[in-house]
């Protein structure tokens, strides 16, 4: 699999990664031997990012994902702290931040954390100088190697990335969410931050295995979140409503190349964007795992394509969500 640069951190990962939300909570139960085989089927297919976070199943995920690296040195797994608690700036301080870590080091079976990210915190978290000399202080005492954020909003992520010790930017990124695009990608190249892309299926739409009959089981996001209502919008389906998606994905379908399912040739979008370091797809099975590395097998979309894929977004999606994020 290609290697790209993890931004800040020094670190090759592959361009296709893993991302373990599914692992953990939210997306229906998935026991821990499938969760095993899911990350050994991604590991064995050349992935070698697995992203995770404290709050996934309450720590399941990252204990999981600590049974795997024990048997699976090399790999890179970034997790995410901040969301176990009630979402306010002042909750992001450098006693709760050592506390944080301190457990996902003790679920994850390790001394340091390669990378540590806030996880979605809210936007004045970004403009705090405490927060930033509070992460700094996680990397001298050896807690993290690195530290980097997620973001929900474009103007997070560019204030992030001028902060000269932010080695990654995890921001949601597919053929449904273009705008990081225009400023974000550019931002972070010309700065050496790395770009996680999450969210990369749009939940699962860009897949093309939905309709307008699917019904998601009560203990998925996809059912209970579709308003907003547990966490924001821009988590399910990207915040496109799953009607305008489904138009989309009908129109996406005729441009997909022979020899490629509608889910690879929506990671090979992202992979093919300037600036992008790794695109993090969620799996719930081997197979699914198996299929999302092999998008990077595949070479890079022509031209004409990529203009296609935006005229889609701005014929359907950009009148419904531009005003956002």
């Amino acid at each position: 699999m290609e290697q790209r640069v993890l931004g800040r951190t020094g670190r090759q990962v592959g361009v296709v990664g893993l991302g373990a939300w599914q692992l953990g909570a939210d997306w229906g139960e998935v026991s821990e031997a499938d969760a095993l085989a899911t990350l050994n089927a991604a590991v064995d297919a050349g992935t070698t990012l697995i992203d995770t976070a404290d709050v996934y199943g309450d720590g399941r995920s990252e204990k999981i994902i600590g049974k795997l690296i024990k048997e699976r040195p090399g790999l890179t797994v970034a997790t995410k702290m901040g969301r176990r608690v009630q979402q306010t700036p002042d909750a992001y301080t450098l006693d709760n931040f050592r506390a944080w870590t301190d457990r996902s080091r003790a679920n994850l079976g390790v001394d340091t954390l390669d990378l540590v990210q806030l996880h979605c915190p809210p936007s004045a978290v970004f403009e705090t100088d405490e927060v930033f000399d509070a992460l700094d202080t996680l990397v001298a005492e050896g807690r993290v190697a690195a530290y980097g954020v997620s973001v929900e909003t474009v103007a997070e992520a560019l204030t992030a990335i001028a902060r000269p010790g932010v080695a990654s930017v995890q921001i949601i990124l597919n053929a449904f969410r273009l705008k990081p695009l225009d400023e974000v990608l550019p931002a972070a190249e010309k700065a050496g931050v790395g770009i996680i892309a999450r969210v990369p299926l749009a939940s699962g739409l860009l897949s093309g295995k939905y309709g307008p009959q699917t019904v998601f089981t009560e203990d998925d996001h996809r059912n209970f979140n579709r308003q907003g209502e547990a966490f924001d919008v821009g988590e399910t389906f990207s915040g496109v409503e799953y009607g305008v998606g489904l138009q989309a994905v009908e129109r996406l379908r005729g441009l997909v190349p022979e020899g490629m399912t509608l889910a690879q040739f929506a990671l090979r979008w992202i992979i093919d964007q300037p600036g992008v370091s790794v695109v993090i797809p969620g799996a719930r099975n081997a197979g699914q795992a198996e299929a999302n590395a092999a998008a990077a097998q595949f070479p890079p979309l022509p031209a004409e394509t990529h203009d296609a894929v935006r005229q889609v977004y701005d014929d359907l999606i950009r009148p419904q969500v531009h005003h956002r994020w």
